[in-house]
């Protein structure tokens, strides 16, 4: 697929974790000339030496056209296109520290999905607050159904990218498009963001049905409850409905619930089996990121007053030493309810 951008030669990928490789891989196959940045020097020092990223994204060969650096302020200097994957607890001083360098027609895409502790903003809204430069609408955010390891190899995906601003999110559309990676627009960034961000615990969940081994129709009532929770609160901060139908909302949701590759659902899983978190923390180098945002999206919808039942449960097991076992008992002898599709209970 060509590149229709022909005014942008050069991206700037800050984050070089599984996400942000893939991702800078699939612009630098497209022939774009790619500045990543990486915290970790041995990653700098693996990605020239081998072409490959052996901490984050082992065994797949990396394009010379990624050029890796430690040098932040020249990767966002000298590019006015940057993409931004790096943990949503760090995105805040990440901002900060990139603030006097990014140029005023900057568009910037985030491919973090998360909800800030305390103020409850999702990375468009960090971004947007840190970063006065850039103008709201040439923040782009990008989400769907994608583990990096599978873009990484070509699999076929698809996902959206939002933006207030529908010629921008075409840009981004085309210049992300591949023959393997479908890239849908959207005009709704919140919807995309809080479903990326919320389906991490509905998967912590999801993983706790399945190490608990207790089927196929738990699993299928837990997504299903989960999604109408993402829903609701999706609404409440303004988001069109209609996004929780699509590839960030249920295809996302369902992809994490479900892959081996989640982070968040084997988290989950090895809860349901019985591994405490020190235990689980100990053996994992990658952040799983629905342990962090189990709490900030407990906080946001206890702020809201909004009724999250699967939230809680997570939120309890993860923080409270509730068991697994206990949640899911809770959650079946709830109070009985109406099934509906309004806007307000669901």
């Amino acid at each position: 697929m060509k590149n229709i951008n022909d005014n942008i030669k050069k991206i700037g990928v800050i984050g070089a974790g599984s996400w942000g490789t893939a991702l800078a891989n699939l612009l630098a196959d497209k022939g774009y000339h790619v500045d990543l940045w990486a915290y970790e020097k041995e990653v700098v020092e693996d990605i020239i030496k081998q072409r490959e990223n052996r901490l984050f994204l082992p065994d797949i060969s990396l394009s010379e056209n990624i050029f890796p650096s430690d040098s932040l302020k020249s990767v966002v200097s000298e590019n006015t296109f940057l993409l931004i994957v790096v943990p949503s607890h760090t995105m805040r001083d990440m901002c900060k520290k990139i603030a006097s360098h990014v140029q005023e027609k900057t568009t910037m895409i985030t491919a973090s999905k998360g909800i800030e502790d305390g103020t409850y903003l999702t990375m468009h809204g960090v971004i947007a607050e840190c970063i006065p430069a850039i103008d709201k609408d040439r923040i782009v955010v990008l989400s769907g159904p994608s583990f990096a390891r599978e873009v990484a190899k070509k699999v076929p995906t698809a996902i959206s990218v939002a933006s207030k601003d529908r010629m921008t999110a075409e840009m981004v559309q085309h210049i992300f498009a591949t023959d393997y990676f479908r890239v849908y627009v959207s005009d709704d960034p919140i919807g995309l963001e809080l479903g990326g961000a919320v389906k991490n615990v509905i998967a912590i969940a999801a993983g706790f049905v399945d190490g608990m081994q207790l089927g196929l129709n738990t699993r299928a009532a837990l997504i299903t409850r989960g999604l109408a929770e993402i829903r609701r609160l999706g609404i409440r901060m303004g988001a069109n409905p209609h996004t929780f139908a699509g590839l960030s909302g249920v295809g996302d949701l369902i992809l994490t619930c479900t892959g081996d590759l989640s982070r968040n659902y084997t988290v989950g899983k090895q809860l349901g089996q019985g591994m405490t978190m020190a235990e689980i923390q100990d053996k994992r180098v990658t952040v799983a990121e629905g342990v962090r945002n189990t709490s900030s999206v407990y906080h946001l919808a206890k702020s809201l007053d909004i009724e999250l039942p699967i939230i809680n449960e997570v939120y309890r097991a993860l923080y409270e030493n509730s068991s697994p076992a206990n949640a899911i008992a809770r959650l079946m002898t709830r109070p009985l309810g109406h099934e509906t599709i309004e806007l307000e209970e669901i």
